[in-house]
């Protein structure tokens, strides 16, 4: 099975950069584009928040109108950028199979893997959660099916990751996440967002994953004092579920020039 993970794109309102500098809509295309052309061509798509740059409508029409050429199902979750409210109203149940609620949580169990999807937001803020009502969710969840492999995807890292996003803005409630997660030893991995860099750490017996932007990558400075994005092209990461049972991820750079060498060609001559 095989699984992308697009993050934080950010779109603007038609006609715009994001900043007035990311090129983040085209972007976004350049990356549908990728994927509809991949062989093998991934089953379905999780998008792990900050889809839009401000939350407004405008923003989430344009995604949606980017997001309609993929040929494969997508699933969305909030990230910080986006407003809760107005991705209710512009996404149908086939991207967004819930019920009412007061957060955006979900299950996904027609695939080899279960996903779970887990909204981590505060409206308003910019760091993530995890309360009681979230946790309690979850744990039913998971108690439901506690041996299917299942990846837990959320826009928030909840472990501190060396950088302002997590180590400043920080993430409530960690300790009672893991504290569900780690009873379930069937939880193969939890794919995040938010922080705009690849990282991949250990945590309460499964794995938490940090996939890249769609171009805005951080500047990484782990003395968190620079808190900067840099322009790079567009990333995601492909989640492959093996026949051996084990997730790997990779990260998937499409770059406008593309011209691969065969290894055989550039040998050492012998002499």
């Amino acid at each position: 099975m095989l699984i992308a993970q697009i993050s934080d794109t950010h779109i603007p309102i038609y006609g715009s950069k994001t900043y007035n500098i990311a090129p983040m809509a085209e972007n976004l295309a350049r990356c549908i584009e990728h994927i509809n052309k991949a062989s093998p061509r991934p089953e379905l798509v999780l998008l792990t928040g900050d889809i839009t740059n401000n939350g407004e409508a405008e923003e989430l029409h344009h995604a949606k109108e980017l997001l309609a050429h993929l040929e494969i199902p997508y699933f969305v979750i909030p990230g910080n950028h986006d407003n809760r409210e107005s991705i209710r109203k512009a996404f149908e149940e086939q991207s967004f199979p819930i019920k009412e609620d007061d957060f955006i949580n979900y299950v996904i169990d027609d695939y080899e893997l279960r996903l779970i999807a887990l909204d981590t937001t505060i409206p308003g803020r910019s760091s993530g959660e995890i309360c009681e009502v979230r946790a309690a969710w979850l744990n039913e969840c998971l108690a439901e099916n506690s041996k299917k492999p299942t990846i837990i995807f959320m826009h928030h890292p909840p472990v501190k990751c060396g950088v302002i996003e997590t180590d400043v803005d920080c993430f409530n409630g960690a300790d009672r996440l893991g504290d569900v997660v780690e009873k379930y030893s069937n939880v193969e991995a939890i794919i995040c967002g938010h922080i705009h860099t690849v990282a991949h750490t250990r945590w309460r017996g499964t794995l938490v994953s940090t996939a890249p932007s769609m171009g805005m990558q951080l500047l990484l400075d782990l003395n968190l004092k620079r808190d900067e994005f840099i322009l790079e092209d567009p990333a995601y990461q492909l989640h492959y579920w093996t026949e051996e049972k084990n997730l790997i991820t990779h990260t998937v750079i499409v770059r406008e020039i593309f011209t691969p060498y065969l290894f055989e060609k550039y040998l050492p001559i012998a002499v």
